[in-house]
């Protein structure tokens, strides 16, 4: 592996924003929380997926949210869904497993993250330091969806670190 470029892609239960301990009880006891997969699915919480955390919400075409929560209504998706939503929890248990890995190799790290991300908060990216410490590190402010907002300037982040990394 050359190098890792992360945007808001969380490995530390640090970086688990409150909404988890809702989906922590979901994934404890599915049948008991069907709330969990509703709430998930719902359009307020689709459009929140890519607005909420934004600085400009200006920057996001509402089709985004529109198309995705029109593919979440199809027939079987909820289930579908649920057992990804389910499944996650097999992440967070590997999130060990996966900072074993960084300590190990030391992989040249640029962390690009949306600092207001609701779902996957600032913590989870300065907790990168821990395992990587001269990980590059930039908290943007944006939400969960970086790039819709700050297309330039994380484009230019990668490009200069890769200048750094060749290959």
């Amino acid at each position: 592996m050359h190098a890792l470029i992360i945007q808001n892609g969380n490995a530390y239960k640090a970086g688990l924003g409150t909404k988890w301990a809702s989906i922590a009880k979901f994934w404890a006891d599915p049948q008991a929380h069907p709330e969990v997969v509703d709430n998930f699915l719902s359009f307020e919480a689709t459009k929140q997926r890519h607005l909420a955390g934004t600085s400009h919400p200006e920057a996001y075409d509402p089709e985004s949210w529109t198309e995705e929560f029109a593919h979440l209504s199809r027939p079987g998706q909820r289930k579908i869904q649920a057992d990804l939503l389910y499944d996650y929890r097999t992440n967070v248990a590997a999130y060990p497993t996966w900072q074993a890995w960084l300590r190990q190799h030391q992989p040249p790290t640029l962390v690009v993250w949306g600092a207001n991300d609701p779902s996957f908060v600032a913590a989870g990216a300065t907790a990168y330091r821990a395992d990587l410490p001269n990980a590059e590190i930039h908290l943007l402010d944006a939400g969960h969806f970086a790039l819709e907002e700050k297309n330039d300037e994380i484009a230019r982040l990668i490009l200069d670190f890769m200048a750094r990394h060749p290959r």
